[in-house]
């Protein structure tokens, strides 16, 4: 590939590169193909999993009485039942002390627990209501709470819209602040970069075009950014701050000084919208959403697709404050503006001045005519439910998440120890992602004077190519992410934990091919 076609390819997404090395990988390479590009992880959570096949298992057996495929689904009187079917398996002793945990901390009867798990199981029915099913809801919230927010002062003044995936959160946010007139064209938005690619590319899309601002995260600050780039927020004309956190790809987590200058700023900008997607969250054991900090003022999105292994799942959710700002924005709308809210919602309330923005998201989610047939389907919610249980019922120390982190950790060890690289054992650190400088591994290993010769001799992405076409190794480029040139993304989570030493000793043996190619012109 020569180095027009190169920059061709450098203009387009990371994750749409990746497929063109991943096509190149396993055409070209002679190696085994290692995708170390992806954040999939490849463990997946068994008890919520099983214990979601025992609901299905139990409410089509419940009524049946011979081996038709047609059966009733359970309605009433299904307690006593479930008591029964139930069995000393740790599985069915999981979904008996989630039984009993609902019970207690919700108030709410065996049965109507029951009834929303096994009809929500079977998914014979729209979800009703159509934002959340409402005992999940609650158990979600205080999921949500216990390893995000960590403030039970919130929990029942939080309402959550769960949502296909993390991803379908983003999208539904962007067009209900577009269609609620709180984001138009030509507005400022800042973000924590470098950050997710659609954060950086939906802004740009002609229905939106928005005025990206960068609060930007550096590896010379150890990828947190310094607390002084968020007085950038200061400036009025900024409408919103979308923010990953702990960030991807440069696996970090706020500071406390961050969140406390965040907190100051706020005071002085009580109207600023704040959108966090904390999906890596769970991974730094002392973890603070700003959610937490700033909860009027913020949106939450998170997906349990990292931690329990759920990406096939699709399982997101919007979090927001009962009172919060963007509800408070709509009030201070143009006339002409409240207008024509009103009219767009007026086929699904008497009131839609009165509806609030996480319902509007809803509505939005399916282009409002279809609001009654909105909602994350229910088998999904049940899904979230059941994940959620696997670390409410832990007071203290939930050992599925410490074998996550320890499985990363150890990952993360391998790499860099084949890399003949310091690690970062900041607490702070998921180690989920590792982000390699290229460039600057040269010169480590080799000086600057290679170094620069790779930088000059060579499109930045040639690396990747390289190493993709010779090594069956595939990694992220990390301009897609807002990096600068020549920076790569490193996933801890989707290879087995002996191939991590071996990806580090691939990306060595390219810079000693580059080095050798160096030695013969100089």
């Amino acid at each position: 590939m020569d180095n027009n076609e190169e920059k061709q390819l450098e203009s387009l997404g990371a994750f749409e590169i990746s497929d063109r090395l991943i096509a190149l990988a396993k055409e070209k390479a002679t190696q085994p193909f290692f995708n170390a590009g992806r954040g999939n992880p490849n463990w997946v959570n068994a008890r919520a999993r099983l214990a979601f096949n025992r609901l299905v298992e139990f409410g089509l057996t419940y009524e049946q009485s011979d081996d038709r495929e047609l059966v009733m689904v359970p309605t009433t009187n299904m307690t006593d039942a479930f008591l029964d079917f139930l069995t000393a398996s740790k599985t069915d002793q999981f979904l008996l002390q989630s039984l009993l945990y609902v019970e207690k901390t919700f108030a709410v009867s065996k049965e109507a627990i029951l009834q929303e798990w096994l009809q929500g199981a079977l998914g014979d029915n729209y979800p009703v209501p159509s934002r959340v099913l409402p005992i999940s809801g609650q158990i979600i919230s205080t999921y949500l709470n216990q390893v995000l927010i960590k403030d039970p002062t919130l929990t029942n003044d939080t309402l959550v819209f769960p949502t296909e995936g993390g991803t379908a959160a983003i999208v539904y946010i962007f067009q209900t602040l577009k269609e609620n007139f709180l984001l138009q064209k030509g507005d400022k938005i800042a973000m924590n970069t470098p950050i997710f690619t659609p954060y950086l590319q939906i802004p740009k899309l002609e229905e939106y075009e928005l005025v990206e601002i960068d609060v930007a995260a550096t590896e010379h600050n150890n990828w947190q950014f310094d607390p002084k780039e968020l007085d950038k927020l200061l400036d009025p004309t900024i409408k919103a701050f979308f923010i990953v956190n702990p960030s991807n790809p440069g696996a970090k987590a706020f500071s406390k000084a961050a969140l406390d200058k965040l907190q100051q700023i706020l005071i002085q900008r009580p109207d600023l919208m704040i959108l966090t997607d904390d999906v890596y969250g769970p991974f730094v054991e002392d973890f603070q959403s700003v959610y937490a900090i700033a909860p009027h003022n913020t949106l939450l999105v998170y997906s349990y697709s990292k931690l329990f292994g759920a990406t096939g799942w699709r399982l997101g959710v919007i979090a927001a404050h009962k009172r919060n700002v963007f509800d408070d924005l709509l009030q201070t709308l143009s006339s002409e503006q409240k207008h024509a809210l009103h009219k767009r919602y007026e086929i699904v309330t008497t009131t839609p001045e009165s509806l609030a923005f996480l319902d509007r998201i809803g509505a939005d989610s399916r282009s409002v005519g279809l609001y009654h047939t909105s909602g994350l389907s229910t088998p999904q919610q049940i899904m979230e439910v059941l994940f959620s249980l696997t670390h409410l019922l832990h007071l203290t120390h939930d050992p599925y998440v410490a074998d996550a982190r320890q499985l990363i950790a150890t990952r993360y060890h391998d790499l860099m120890h084949a890399l003949q690289l310091a690690e970062d054992e900041d607490p702070l650190n998921t180690k989920y992602y590792t982000l390699i400088d290229v460039y600057r591994l040269a010169e480590t290993k080799y000086g600057t004077a290679f170094a620069t010769y790779l930088k000059e001799a060579f499109e930045p992405i040639d690396f990747l190519l390289r190493l993709a076409q010779t090594e069956g190794v595939i990694l992220m480029d990390g301009v897609g992410f807002g990096t600068k040139a020549g920076e790569v993304r490193v996933s801890q989570a989707n290879l087995a934990t002996e191939r991590y030493e071996k990806v580090g000793k691939r990306i060595l043996s390219v810079l000693d091919d580059y080095y050798a190619q160096y030695k013969k012109n100089h």
